[in-house]
């Protein structure tokens, strides 16, 4: 069983923690809920409530086939995450082995953070300082519903996530 991992916090944005959940689920994946604890944490907009599987200090990026970095508002999840040395470690270590990384919205502030998109071709939301983030870290943004560069797949918002998991389905399944 393929398994992947969405790092997360208390305030991210709903369906872009459920809509790659359920759709990874619905594929036959396990699925696991990283957070920095191991409380409940809720969706800004009340459709989500988890509860974690795993705390963020505890994942073993070798025991995943795949990252998810969902966004949220820029006070929130998003916000919270960037900034766990724990989560930068993560995410090096799958651009370090090739491994698939899908990121939206605001979730590429940890992309930038962990210094991995240099060169990269990659989209975000297009406000609140992320752009500028991704290009400050070298990355090449673009303003588009979805961009896939090798195996990272990024989208701006939640009205991209079809496009979004169409692409995550496409390269996980290769």
């Amino acid at each position: 069983m393929k398994k992947a991992v969405i790092l997360t916090a208390d305030k991210f944005e709903d369906m872009e923690v459920m809509y790659p959940l359920f759709r990874l689920q619905e594929a036959g994946w396990q699925v696991d809920v990283a957070a920095p604890k191991k409380e409940a944490i809720h969706g800004e907009f009340g459709y989500g409530e988890l509860k974690p599987d795993i705390l963020i200090e505890k994942v073993n990026p070798d025991d995943y086939d795949l990252l998810v970095i969902p966004g949220g508002s820029p006070e929130g999840a998003p916000a919270i995450v960037r900034k766990i040395k724990k989560a930068q470690e993560i995410t090096r270590s799958f651009f370090d082995k090739n491994k698939p990384v899908a990121s939206v919205c605001h979730g590429p502030w940890l992309l930038a953070d962990s210094g991995v998109i240099k060169g990269k071709r990659l989209t975000s939301y297009w406000h609140d300082g992320v752009p500028e983030s991704v290009k400050a870290a070298g990355g090449k943004w673009e303003d588009k519903e979805v961009v896939v560069d090798g195996n990272l797949v990024t989208s701006r918002w939640p009205a991209d996530l079809p496009a979004f998991m169409r692409e995550v389905m496409k390269l996980v399944s290769k």
